[in-house]
């Protein structure tokens, strides 16, 4: 095991840069990001990689070109593996599986997957599960029903999704500085894997779309 808890200075690190989100702060302060939050983070990942995968962390800085928040810095540091996400902020930790942005094509299938008597039944049961245990079902959806659907459809509400995933969180504790986080973290993704399976048989990803960030929770 490499991970032993993020740093002391992870939660106020990241009140500072919610209070200051400047170059200066950022400038002032990137040492504690990298030795409390990235590298720990990358701790993390190492120790979940022999279960879910190579992650992935996201870069600090927010694409600002085309948004209308032009805040430079993001206010979590979010590490993916496969369809599993993790974050930490000053709000604690969020864990999330599933699939937070689909092209049109994935859209195609998921919908496709979600009307099928064989495959649709079985997603139901799964987000009513995750839901009946706290986690909260969340993704992209239109606030009517897609084009040509029967408005009595038994899924209707699965249906209006454009992306899908399950999430949940936990305030900052002594637990975020221990290496038991990580035991969370992986009992957590279990626990929401049948939604990332679901997910990964039924729409998949298509690489040619770049649609690799459609795995991503953030």
């Amino acid at each position: 095991m490499v991970f032993t808890g993020f740093g002391d200075a992870a939660v106020d690190f990241y009140e500072g840069l919610e209070a200051d989100n400047s170059k200066a702060y950022w400038t002032d302060h990137k040492h504690l990001y990298e030795s409390h939050v990235r590298e720990p983070m990358r701790d993390l990942l190492a120790d979940l990689e022999p279960e879910f995968g190579p992650g992935r962390i996201f870069r600090p800085h927010r694409d600002v070109r085309f948004a209308a928040d032009k805040r430079p810095y993001k206010v979590q540091c979010g590490a993916t593996a496969g369809p599993h996400y993790v974050q930490v902020s000053a709000d604690g930790i969020m864990v999330a599986v599933g699939y937070y942005a689909m092209v049109p094509a994935q859209v195609a299938r998921f919908r496709a997957a979600v009307d099928d008597e064989r495959h649709g039944p079985e997603l139901a049961a799964i987000v009513d599960g995750l839901d009946d245990d706290g986690f909260t079902i969340a993704g992209d959806r239109l606030k009517t029903r897609p084009r040509g659907t029967d408005p009595e459809h038994p899924r209707i509400d699965l249906l209006r999704h454009r992306s899908l995933y399950a999430w949940c969180s936990w305030p900052p504790s002594e637990e975020l500085h221990t290496e038991a986080l990580a035991e969370r973290v992986a009992t957590t993704w279990r626990r929401l894997d049948p939604l990332g399976r679901w997910l990964d048989e039924h729409v998949g990803v298509d690489l040619d779309d770049g649609a690799e960030k459609a795995r991503r929770r953030r």
